[in-house]
């Protein structure tokens, strides 16, 4: 089967450029004919506040990758959809962003019926939604011949969306920012019990409840305790360190502020105790897999798929969204005596493997021949 995959790959950076190439790669390994379609500019500058691309590839890059596409050239958007179709079989979009929907939209016109059409969507609608992006996304999902959603929820909201569409469900595999890094846990740190440190990385916007994660901290956390926030921070540090002041923890929280290279990721996780993802809302992450792959316990909310992946109890601990109360709860708990050591010892990394060949198979498989509940 012949495969063009159109999404973000290097120079952009992050989880969503390194899905998009694994995928790629996943695919040819499994014997597909793949190209890769990436853009050359991909969103305005005002969308995206941070640095969109890095010069080190995060990763292997694919080849063969075009990077044609902008996103002030709906020409180039034109020509894409034109070369998916001489070559035929599958045609998939990965959505990060409606933004990119009238791109796709004039691809897939392009393209026509000569190929088949798939959406892999990792936000059928933003966390934090804009006008307009209702509308466009239930144009693109209609359009598609198969919508390849991340948990349940979105499917019952693609459904909505795109009545009778062909909706599949996978869980996201593990797409490592660097290869190369060493597998596994080294030693656990040589802290004191009681002493644990918290970690959250990523990006930092509202709906990732970093402010929920300061408030819980004052609250829960052991006064020994540390915390580290990693990552761009999309409307500044500013406000997030005046509220660490007015908590009173300001001296025991760094806010460590820039995008964390992948060559960097592994080394930070092995300097924490815990990873902590306190989303008021999500769909999928990565990081619950990235954390339990280097033999660290996680602390989430119950929001999206993070539910299902972290066993309460067993390699993590679970609490509600938007809860600084039971949040608070579940950072004192992991600080009791005995209760870190008992969580890593529960900790298993994902089969990457195998959750990537349930993908695939859900991306490229015919209606008849796969379940659409994943």
């Amino acid at each position: 089967m012949q495969v063009t995959l159109v999404g973000p790959a290097h120079p952009y950076k992050g989880g969503g450029a390194r899905h998009t190439t694994e995928l790629a790669r996943r695919l040819a390994a499994a014997g597909r004919r793949v190209v890769l379609e990436s853009w050359r500019a991909q969103y305005p500058a005002l969308l995206y506040p941070g640095r969109q691309t890095v010069e080190q590839a995060e990763g292997e890059p694919f080849a063969p990758t075009v990077r044609a596409m902008a996103w002030y050239r709906p020409d180039t958007w034109w020509a894409a959809g034109r070369r998916a179709a001489a070559r035929g079989g599958l045609l998939a979009v990965a959505v990060l962003s409606p933004v990119q929907v009238p791109a796709y939209l004039v691809l897939l016109a392009a393209a026509g019926r000569r190929v088949r059409t798939a959406v892999v969507a990792h936000n059928v609608l933003p966390h934090e939604p804009r006008p307009g992006d209702r509308p466009l996304m239930r144009a693109l999902l209609r359009r598609a011949d198969t919508v390849l959603v991340h948990s349940a929820e979105q499917a019952s909201l693609a459904r909505r969306l795109a009545p009778g569409a062909d909706v599949r469900v996978a869980d996201l595999p593990p797409h490592f920012p660097d290869a190369r890094a060493p597998a596994g846990r080294g030693p656990a740190p040589s802290r004191p019990e009681g002493f644990p440190h918290y970690l959250f990385f990523g990006l930092v916007r509202p709906y990732k409840g970093v402010d929920v994660l300061l408030r819980a901290f004052a609250k829960g956390a052991p006064p020994s305790a540390r915390l580290t926030v990693a990552g761009e921070f999309w409307t500044g540090a500013d406000a997030y360190r005046a509220l660490a002041a007015e908590l009173g923890v300001a001296d025991r929280v760094e806010l460590r502020e820039g995008y964390v290279p992948a060559g960097e990721v592994p080394v930070l996780l092995d300097a924490a105790d815990v990873l902590v993802l306190p989303y008021r809302s999500a769909t999928s992450t990565q990081n619950v897999r990235l954390a339990h792959e280097r033999g660290l316990p996680v602390v989430a909310t119950r929001a999206g798929a993070m539910a299902g992946q972290v066993r309460d109890g067993v390699d993590g601990l679970l609490c509600a969204p938007d809860d600084p109360d039971d949040l608070a709860r579940a950072l004192a708990a992991f600080a009791s005596p005995g209760r870190a050591e008992q969580l890593r010892k529960g900790v298993r990394p994902a089969d990457t493997d195998a959750l990537w060949k349930v993908y695939t198979e859900q991306l490229t498989g015919s209606r008849e021949n796969v379940s659409g509940d994943g």
